[in-house]
């Protein structure tokens, strides 16, 4: 009996062994809404140091002269409302998408069936070239999720040379994900491997497009939505994606760059925030719990409980208005004034301190009130309505659309790190509404802030195989210990055996 209880053991260690060896991740956070909805949860997302120097990516074409980085400005469309996306062209003969752009999520998803809130859809059966890989897939954000099946088709994108072949997802149901309002029919996650569904060997569209096309891994973004009304009937404001580089005159002053702390989401890491001149004290660590990440498909800028908790009371005591009601808040009350009379002035800059590539220095990007307190609609044309772009996490600080919208963001995948610059179309009012500044020292702070590292897949492999060599080793010993106390000095197995006697007890 004793063999039979150390066999059963044995196999449940190293099931649990091999349990450990694959890791899930849910992607959290996204979608947009066109009209403000005080019971939706409203979202959003942050980063270190260097200026911009003469490395080949600050050039007006990438240094190998695939792609002209002229030809991509102004490809995009939309709002931080109702996302930011762009006319992408799938399958053959090819038929038109508007796709949203989002950097915190790595699957490539278009609608493959008719929805009431989408206008058309990629209808696989028209292609001759997509192709299904038999494999299902689901993915679930903060507010809906979608399902549907995996395959593979040409795409071909505005100023990138050739028709590379991509892994899509086609959406075939869907709860949540797409919204009235808004003008878009798919997904285009630009994050990395690790966050791919079901799993990383789904290779992300920027990944196989610098495969296929040779452009180098870098792609930047420029959202142009600042201080403009989600209800707006005016046409959207539009923006910039420039696959393979930097283009250099869609910012102003130097690039500062902040190293990428873990390459699934673009994770960043951040040492403080301040409220006008206010330094909230908190521990760093509390501003990179559970991650720090950087979120183009995020509406607002989301903090950890605690540290938006020390936002509000410090905004609520630095601004000029007083008892501001609690719903504002947390999202579920707009605030309005006299139409014409707009508020920022009452307002404080908020500004968040990030790591340089030298790890002793750091910067500091700070938003003006314009993009924080982000007007929503007009009431019988007297009042001008406002919410709260700022909103509590429970996934870690999310950089979303409500600061990036400042600035001119560089994912440089090939140096691991992430760029901002003060964008050119940052302006309202005919006034700067974001800055940097820096270096300042990072003496005061930890020399790592980040609350705890991703565990990769490589490594629970790792951990797996040396649990398993444990389990050997401990079932040689236990059978060497086992065969020694079997048999008495005859070599008989008795009734005054240790055996029969813990078999009985």
């Amino acid at each position: 009996c004793l063999w039979i209880v150390a066999s059963v053991a044995l196999a449940l260690f190293i099931m649990l062994c091999f349990g450990m060896a694959k890791s899930l991740y849910t992607i959290p956070l996204k979608i947009f809404i066109g009209t403000f909805n005080s019971s939706l949860d409203l979202d959003l997302t942050p980063l270190k140091l260097i200026q911009a120097s003469g490395n080949g990516l600050s050039l007006a074409s990438d240094p190998t002269g695939i792609v002209n980085f002229l030809d991509m400005v102004t490809n995009l469309q939309g709002d931080s409302g109702r996302g930011y996306y762009m006319e992408m062209t799938l399958g053959t003969p090819g038929q038109k998408l508007n796709i949203l752009v989002d950097t915190g999520s790595s699957n490539f998803a278009v609608a493959a069936a008719a929805h009431p809130f989408i206008t058309h859809f990629f209808n696989t059966a028209l292609s001759s070239t997509y192709q299904s890989t038999g494999r299902g897939v689901a993915v679930k954000y903060t507010q809906g999720n979608w399902e549907g099946e995996l395959g593979t088709d040409h795409v071909r994108i505005p100023s990138i040379p050739g028709t590379p072949t991509i892994n899509i997802a086609t959406i075939l149901s869907s709860n949540g994900f797409f919204l009235p309002g808004v003008n878009w029919q798919g997904i285009l996650g630009l994050a990395y491997p690790l966050l791919a569904q079901p799993d990383s060997s789904v290779e992300p569209f920027f990944n196989s497009v610098v495969r296929q096309t040779g452009i180098p891994d870098v792609f930047s973004l420029q959202m142009c939505g600042a201080g403009l009304s989600d209800s707006t009937t005016a046409d959207p404001a539009g923006g910039s994606l420039v696959m393979g580089g930097v283009e250099p005159t869609l910012y102003s002053g130097s690039m500062w760059y902040t190293p990428i702390k873990e390459e699934w989401y673009y994770q960043v890491e951040v040492l403080k925030l301040e409220v006008g001149d206010q330094n909230l004290n908190l521990d760093c660590k509390e501003y990179n719990q559970d991650k720090a990440i950087v979120d183009s498909g995020t509406t607002l800028l989301r903090l950890p409980v605690n540290v938006f908790n020390a936002v509000v009371e410090a905004i609520s005591r630095t601004s000029l208005i007083q008892d501001f009601t609690s719903g504002f808040w947390g999202g579920t009350k707009l605030a309005c004034w006299l139409k014409g009379e707009t508020p920022w002035r009452f307002f404080p800059k908020l500004s968040i301190y990030l790591r340089a590539t030298n790890n002793s220095q750091s910067f500091k990007i700070s938003i003006l009130p314009q993009l924080y307190i982000q007007p929503i609609t007009d009431v019988d044309g007297r009042l001008d309505c406002f919410r709260f772009g700022i909103s509590s996490s429970a996934n870690g600080l999310v950089i979303g659309a409500t600061v990036m919208e400042g600035f001119y963001v560089v994912f440089d995948r090939a140096e691991k790190r992430v760029g901002f610059a003060v964008s050119r179309c940052a302006v309202n009012g005919g006034l700067a509404v974001s800055e940097i500044l820096g270096p300042f020292s990072s003496a005061d702070v930890a020399s790592d802030c980040a609350a705890g590292g991703l565990l990769k897949e490589p490594l629970l492999w790792v951990i797996s195989y040396a649990l398993m060599a444990v389990c050997a080793v401990v079932l040689l010993i236990l059978l060497l210990l086992l065969s020694c106390r079997h048999r008495d000095r005859s070599g008989e197995i008795t009734d005054e055996s240790s055996l029969v006697r813990h078999r009985i007890k």
